[in-house]
Formats: structure tokens, sequence, C-alpha cells
């Protein structure tokens, strides 16, 4: 696997600015829209379980899960920017994860911040 299976975040094409600041340099807030999140829960794969157990017998790396969760955090992601998107926004300040476990089934992942429009000064 290559540094593309392990990358996220934004194309430079985006419409959306997702950044993980208050503000953003050259840009000044002109309105306030509110919380926005994009939300995925991700099953276990039986066959990722035993390759992880196994692996973490002799340490080393999770690839197969790395690689999971770098696709289930883009998801989120791309979720994240859709709702801010639909509610005329055109930037998400603030921009954090959350990962929790979601019933021992799965990992729920979630991208929250605040949906917001600005302007160039």
């Amino acid at each position: 696997m290559g540094i593309e299976d392990y990358g996220g975040g934004q194309t430079a094409r985006a419409d959306v600015l997702v950044v993980t600041t208050n503000d953003v340099p050259g840009y000044q807030v002109t309105q306030v829209i509110g919380e926005v999140f994009g939300l995925t829960v991700r099953s276990r794969h039986l066959g990722s379980q035993i390759g992880a157990g196994l692996k973490s017998m002799v340490g080393g790396e999770l690839k197969g899960l790395t690689k999971t969760l770098v696709e289930t955090r883009n998801q989120a992601m791309e979720r994240l920017v859709e709702q801010a998107r639909a509610r005329g926004a055109n930037a998400v300040l603030m921009m954090r994860f959350d990962v929790s476990e979601a019933a021992d089934v799965g990992t729920e992942v979630c991208a929250y911040g605040t949906a917001a429009v600005i302007s160039e000064t």
C-alpha cells in the first residue's frame, strides 16, 4: 500500500473549505450558519479482526484497520461537506473528528464543525 492509501482531507477543487482553525487568513466570516456534522458507523470485518489479532501478537501496524479507518474518516468528512453545502455554507470552521465504539459491533466516526460563509477581505 502506498501513501495514497493513508491520505485524507480535501482536494484542491473543493467548493467548501474545511479548516481546523477558528478563522481563515485573508477571509472574513460574513455569516455563521451553525453546527454541521457527518457521521458514519462501520462494522468490523471478521477477516480483518482475525488478522489484527494475529498481528497484535507480534507487533506492528495493523494496515488493514488503518486503511479502513482512513476510508471511514473520509466518508464522514464527505458527509460533513455535503451538509454544509446544503445549508449554504462555503466553509466549515473548527472541524474535528470524534471516534468511538458503537455497541461493540463497529466504530463510529463523526466529523463536526461550524458551517459559515466566508469572503475575501
